[in-house]
Order: C-alpha cells, then sequence, then structure tokens
C-alpha cells in the first residue's frame, strides 16, 4: 500500500505587498486595515483603527513563535517593549484593554449652563473671589475663569463670548507619527532681522512674537504656565506702570515672561540664561532667540532706574487681594506678616544682623514680607536695619489700610517676634485683629475646659484637634499704670518633644475675631503661618531667593542712630566694678563679724575708730570706683549717629532686590496654581506629595508648537516618562484649553494636548 505525501505549506503569501515576518509570516497593512498570512494561509485580519486587535495579533504571533519579539516589533512599527507591554496587559486586563482609547476627565464638562448661570450670579451678587466660586461651585478656578466669558445657551450647553475662531474639541492624544507628517522637526527659526532693524531704528517699539510650526522642540512645556501666570497678574499690572519705554527688540512683556519662565525651569539669575538653549527658548518666547544676558541686566537696570517697581508691586498686590474681596463678612481678610534676613557674604561693610536660621550675628539685610492666607507672597518692604518686627508692622498698617480701602477688619497673623502688648492694642484700634502665639511664661488653663475641635479648611481636608480651649484673658500694657488689654486666648494641650508629657500652648487674639472666626479655624490659622516659612525655604533651595541679583551699593545714612558700642564696653565696666564691689563688701563684713566675736575664754578686743576705718577703706575705694563707673555709664549717650559708630558701612541695593523679587513671586505662585490644578482637575493619585514635581517635569518636557489654525496655538508635549504622569497631564490639558487663555500681546488661543505613549 502507498504512503499518502503530505503537501507543504505555501512559501509566501497571495499578495504582492507582504512584509515577511521571520520564515513563515508575511504582514499586509494597507488602508483598510491589516491581514496576517501564516505559511501562505490567511489567520488574522483587522480593519482601519481597530488597535485592539492589531496589538492581539502582534502578541499572538509572539506566542506561537512565529518570529523572533524583534522581526514582530519592527514589522508592527514599534518598540520590542511595546510589544511586550501589550503581552502583559492581554494576560492581566484581557482583550478589551488592547484598545488604543485613551482614558479622559473623569466625566463631561462641569460647567453646564445651570452651573454657568450660578457662577455669574454669585460673581455679581456676592463678590467672591473665583477661587471661593469655585470652592462653594465644585469647580476649578480657572474652571470659574472660563466660566465668566461665556453665556449659557441651553441646559448642557454654553457659547463662548470671546473667541477669534471657533474651537475644535481637543483630542485626547495625537499620535507622534502624525504630527511629524505635518510639522517639521526643529526647523530654522523664523528670521527676525527686519523687524529687529525696525526696533533699532525707532519705528518700531518691540518686536512681537510670532511663532512657526516646529516639532520636538525643547522646553515646550513652559507653555503650560501662561494660564497660571495669568492668575498672578504681572503681564496685566506691568504695562500700567512702565509707561513710556524706549523702543527696543525685547518688549516688557517678552522681558518678564522671559524672567518667570527662567525661573520655573531652575535658572532664576540672570547669568542661567546662558544655561538655556537660545534658539530653543526663543522658540517659547515667540522670537529668534532669548537675550542674553547683558541685555536682561541693561534692561532690568532700566526699569528700576524709572523709580516704579514699588508702585508695580503695591499694585500686584492690591489687585491680588481685591480678587479675594469679600463684601457680606466682616472680616475681610487674612495676611500673614514676617520678616526675612538674607546674608550677605562678600567683601563689603555691611551692617550684622542676628539671622535665625545660621544662629548667629551676619552681615545682612532685613526685609518684611507679607503673605496671603493660602501662603501665596503678596509684596515686601525692605526693613530698616535692626528694625524690630512691632515697628514694621506699624509702619505697614497705611499699606494695609489701602488695600482694604474701608474701615472692614483685616486679620494680621505673626510670630513670636512681634509680641507687644501695646502694638495688639493699637492695632485693635486702627481696625485690625491679631493673631499670635502668647510669649512668656503664664498659667495653665483649666484642663476641664478643653474640648476637641474640627475645621475644614478650603480644600475641603478635614483638621482635627483633640483638646482645644477658648477663654479670656488680660495682658498688661504698663507696668507703670497697670492698664491692661483683653484678648481672646486659645489654648492647645500638646505632647513634649523631649520627653514624656504634655504641656500647654496658647495663642492670643483680639475679641472682634469671635464674630467671624471658630475656635478650631484660629487652631489652622495660627497653624497655617508656617507656609510663609515654606516660601522662604522653597525660595532659597529653588528660586535663588537670598541670592545677590545686584552688586551695586550705596552709603548707609550716616545720620541715623544706632546704638552706641561704647556704651557696651563701659557698662561692661560698670558691671565689673559692681561685682568687685560686692566681694570686697562680704570680706568687710566677714572681718568686722570676726572681732566683734573673740573666741571663747580669749580676753574682749577694744575696736577703735582707726581699726574700723583700715577694715572699711577697701569697701569705700571699690565703692568709690563703682559710682564713677555709672557716671560715666549714665553719660555716653545710648545712641550716637552711625557716621560716628562705623565709619565707612554701605548698604546694598534694594531696587533691583524688589524687581527680581516680584518675577520670583510670579514664578511661585505660578507652580503653586498648576500644582493645586493638579490636585483638583486631575485623577494622579500621588498629588498630594507630587504636584509640584510633576510640573517641574511638565515645565522641561519637549513638545511641538502648531500656530496653522487661525487664531489658534496648539501645544502638544510629548508623553511623560510614565502612563500615570501622561493621564495626568491628558487631564490638565483638557482643564487648561478651558481657560481660554491667550498668549500675551497675541490674538492666539492656547490649546493644550499631549501624544500618547506607544
Amino acid at each position: 500500500m502507498e504512503s499518502m505525501t503530505t503537501q507543504l505549506p505555501l512559501p509566501f503569501a497571495p499578495v504582492s505587498n507582504a512584509k515577511h515576518i521571520g520564515a513563515a509570516v508575511d504582514l499586509v497593512v494597507d488602508d483598510d486595515g491589516g491581514q496576517v498570512f501564516l505559511h501562505g494561509m490567511l489567520v488574522y485580519v483587522w480593519d482601519a483603527g481597530d488597535d485592539a486587535m492589531r496589538r492581539f495579533v502582534a502578541v499572538k504571533l509572539w506566542d506561537m513563535k512565529t518570529a523572533k519579539i524583534a522581526e514582530i516589533a519592527s514589522a508592527f512599527g514599534v518598540h520590542e517593549d511595546t510589544v511586550w507591554k501589550w503581552h502583559r496587559t492581554l494576560n492581566s486586563e484581557g482583550f478589551a484593554a488592547l484598545s488604543s482609547d485613551k482614558p479622559g476627565p473623569r466625566g463631561g464638562s462641569k460647567l453646564t449652563a445651570l452651573v454657568i448661570t450660578h457662577i455669574q450670579e454669585l460673581k455679581k451678587k456676592t463678590g467672591l473671589s473665583n477661587r471661593r466660586i469655585g470652592t462653594q461651585v465644585g469647580v476649578s478656578e480657572f474652571s470659574v475663569r472660563r466660566a465668566l466669558t461665556l453665556t449659557p445657551a441651553a441646559e448642557g450647553a454654553w457659547n463662548p463670548v470671546v473667541a477669534p475662531a471657533p474651537l475644535e474639541p481637543a483630542e485626547p492624544a495625537v499620535s507622534a507619527a502624525a504630527v511629524q507628517e505635518e510639522l517639521p522637526v526643529l526647523p530654522a527659526p523664523t528670521d527676525r532681522t527686519s523687524k529687529r532693524m525696525s526696533a533699532s531704528f525707532g519705528a518700531l517699539t518691540e518686536v512681537p512674537p510670532a511663532f512657526a510650526p516646529a516639532a520636538r522642540v525643547p522646553l515646550a512645556g513652559m507653555f503650560f504656565a501662561l494660564p497660571a501666570l495669568e492668575t498672578t497678574l504681572l503681564l496685566r499690572c506691568a504695562p500700567k506702570v512702565f509707561t513710556g519705554l524706549s523702543n527696543r527688540v525685547y518688549g516688557l512683556n517678552t522681558l518678564l515672561l522671559e524672567g518667570v519662565l527662567r525661573t520655573l525651569v531652575g535658572e532664576p539669575r540672570a547669568e542661567g540664561a546662558t544655561r538655556l538653549n537660545p534658539t530653543a527658548f526663543g522658540r517659547i518666547l515667540g522670537m529668534d532667540r532669548s537675550p542674553e544676558v547683558k541685555t536682561i541686566r541693561r534692561q532690568y537696570q532700566g526699569l528700576v532706574d524709572t523709580g516704579k517697581v514699588p508702585e508695580l508691586m503695591s499694585m500686584i498686590a492690591f489687585e491680588r487681594f481685591a480678587a479675594d474681596n469679600n463684601p457680606d463678612t466682616g472680616l475681610l481678610g487674612i495676611v500673614y506678616v514676617d520678616g526675612h534676613t538674607r546674608a550677605y557674604e562678600g567683601g563689603k561693610k555691611i551692617g550684622r544682623l542676628h539671622s535665625t536660621r545660621l544662629k548667629m550675628p551676619v552681615p545682612a539685610t532685613e526685609e518684611t514680607w507679607v503673605s496671603a492666607a493660602n501662603g501665596d507672597p503678596l509684596f515686601m518692604v525692605m526693613a530698616q536695619p535692626r528694625a524690630s518686627l512691632v515697628s514694621e508692622l506699624k509702619a505697614l498698617m497705611p499699606k494695609l489700610r489701602a488695600m482694604i480701602g474701608d474701615d472692614r477688619r483685616m486679620l494680621v497673623g505673626f510670630d513670636r517676634g512681634g509680641w507687644s502688648p501695646a502694638l495688639f492694642a493699637h492695632l485693635h484700634k486702627a481696625g485690625f485683629d491679631v493673631l499670635t502665639w502668647r510669649k512668656g511664661a503664664t498659667a495653665d488653663v483649666d484642663e476641664a475646659l478643653f474640648n476637641p475641635e474640627t475645621y475644614v479648611d478650603e480644600a475641603g481636608t478635614t483638621h482635627t484637634w483633640d483638646r482645644v480651649s477658648d477663654t479670656e484673658v488680660d495682658v498688661l500694657l504698663s507696668a507703670k499704670t497697670c492698664e491692661t488689654f483683653t484678648m481672646r486666648q486659645v489654648s492647645q494641650i500638646v505632647p513634649l518633644t523631649t520627653r514624656t508629657g504634655t504641656r500647654q500652648i496658647h495663642i492670643l487674639t483680639t475679641l472682634d475675631t469671635q464674630k467671624t472666626i471658630s475656635t478650631a479655624e484660629v487652631v489652622f490659622r495660627m497653624a497655617a503661618r508656617w507656609r510663609q516659612e515654606n516660601y522662604f525655604r522653597f525660595g532659597r533651595e529653588r528660586f535663588a531667593l537670598d541670592a545677590h541679583d545686584s552688586y551695586a551699593s550705596g552709603d548707609d545714612d550716616k545720620a541715623r542712630l544706632v546704638p552706641n558700642p561704647a556704651k557696651a564696653k563701659v557698662k561692661l565696666v560698670q558691671d565689673n566694678a559692681h561685682n568687685y564691689r560686692d566681694g570686697v563688701a562680704g570680706a568687710v563684713t566677714a572681718a568686722m563679724l570676726a572681732i566683734n566675736t573673740p573666741a571663747p575664754g580669749a580676753a574682749g578686743i577694744r575696736i577703735t575708730n582707726q581699726m574700723h576705718n583700715d577694715i572699711h577703706a577697701p569697701l569705700l575705694a571699690a565703692e568709690t570706683t563703682a559710682a564713677a563707673a555709672e557716671d560715666a555709664y549714665r553719660q555716653l549717650p545710648a545712641k550716637v549717629p552711625l557716621g560716628e559708630s562705623r565709619p565707612g558701612q554701605q548698604v546694598l541695593d534694594q531696587e533691583m532686590k524688589r524687581f527680581t523679587h516680584i518675577i520670583r513671586m510670579a514664578a511661585f505662585n505660578t507652580t503653586v496654581t498648576l500644582a493645586r490644578e493638579i490636585r483638583t482637575n486631575t485623577r494622579f493619585r500621588r498629588a498630594d506629595r507630587e504636584a509640584h514635581n510633576l510640573v517641574r517635569q511638565i515645565l522641561k518636557q519637549p513638545g511641538d508648537i502648531d500656530p496653522t489654525q487661525p487664531g489658534i496655538l496648539t501645544i502638544t508635549l510629548d508623553p511623560m516618562p510614565t502612563q500615570r504622569e501622561t493621564i495626568a497631564v491628558s487631564e490638565l490639558c483638557t482643564s487648561l484649553t478651558e481657560t481660554q487663555t491667550r498668549y500675551p500681546r497675541t490674538d492666539l488661543i492656547l490649546r493644550y494636548a499631549i501624544k500618547e505613549r506607544l
């Protein structure tokens, strides 16, 4: 019986455009989808756009050992790791998880017609800040700003009031291949030679921003800072203050934007411009290149020389404070005041101040900072050398009253450095409520008066304290008149840090706060003062808060009265004379006692005047010396002109430092706003701990710039290192796009997107 022969498999696919994978598989991809032939026989088919089936086929070809994973990945146009991830996803989550549909926001837009109407009515009737309205309604501050520019058309729909061109719905993700086909990768920057020449000849006040299509642009993530930067009001207030500037290539907005963005990516000093690619940074600024260090310094100095830097800082603070104006409450706002010592390490003769951080006297300058309730800095003033926080608080009252604009009360919080019962009474009379820790020894409060307290902050976080009491206490104003001032005292029982046991700590505030602030909120507001310290620490580490941006200095006021250094030396001589007199007095007393009490059985001793005088002679001499030292101490003046005590003392330039502080405050507030947006409008699981890290990653991330759509500037970011970060940024893109932010000095509305991870 003859055996039947076995038919060999077909050696090739029955199509002409097949791509060979290994020795047995052929892949055909066209506009209709894809086909896979195994030994010439059709085994898999998928339609165009069916990414789940396409990825399933790649995984199965690997499972069947038809080819190496490198050959499969190359044929499907992906990396080997991508095929391995598809394999893991299929085994762990199933076929549906292979779909390329990118997870979007948690739901549809919250800005329905009813929500928009509610937001607009709250703003019109109550005048609440956008942040407080967002907290009440349940949306972000950006969404509130967006709602105020919209008009509801029907339930669930809205129409934009102002927009240069209709916006298409933002796609959740853009494939990298599609973008690279449309946009050139890092083309030559737009030639601005003619504009530069026009500005140099006075025909143009500044070169306006212009953007060219480009892919894979370094630092494209800087565009994500613009919606948050707008809330700082820097770019809105600066043109109102600095008017009539000379013609220049880099205008005022471009210069300020360059400073803020450079600070955000870790180069706060002007010298940091040398560490950023000028062409890449110029694309972000809409220029052919970013300004050089000498240009930045020259233009900064030109703005400082106008003498309007304090006016700009005040205007920004006033308008930011007005945004939180709530006319329905007697307590208008909450601010924190604290001093900050900026140490100097150069060779100039600068006055010495005690640094709490360094725990020693160092050459330094003193600054007084005022921060909002959430810790964001509002403004700062250069304090007088050796000025106390008490005197600085008195000097700040007129400016704080000008911010309020009426007779409503403001809560001012500060640490023990401002302890002064006389100051408390003075602030209370001027319409301010104080909030500070009690200083000095005080009697404990009866433990029966302590109860648990709970407070829910603006972010919805619940804070609980186990033992808190609320009582009244009289503080002594004057020891001579025994006059007192009644204040509200909120006490806590806290554990000791160095040993077992507990102790009581006390917070003092004025009685007027009982009308507006609960006991729990007093504890929360006092603890929140540490947010101001956090800014000092963050600013030193990230924004060079204590850097010397100008090495210029001038002569200190020679007529300024300072403590007399000679008086301290004479005081030491006086103390030594008193100590010596007291020692001699003890010896004289012992000698007189000895001659007045002879030993038992001894004959009596007759004490003569000469004996008495001889014993008391050293004491008389010591008393004469002590009296002379006291007279010398009293005759010396307590204070003398600075020119006599420290001739040649200098002070550092203040106005340049104040100007750079404005830029760094805007950068800090921009970072905080973006981090807050990540925490509230994304599903980023570690937002509470890693929001600021994610912001720093976003700002340095490359991406694409697409200005081809009229009136729209689309920024498409490259994928983040991890999938969870990419998803969070995708949700952030939706939130930022809704703000309808325009690029400064253009009509281009920013639209944000991020590419999907392959």
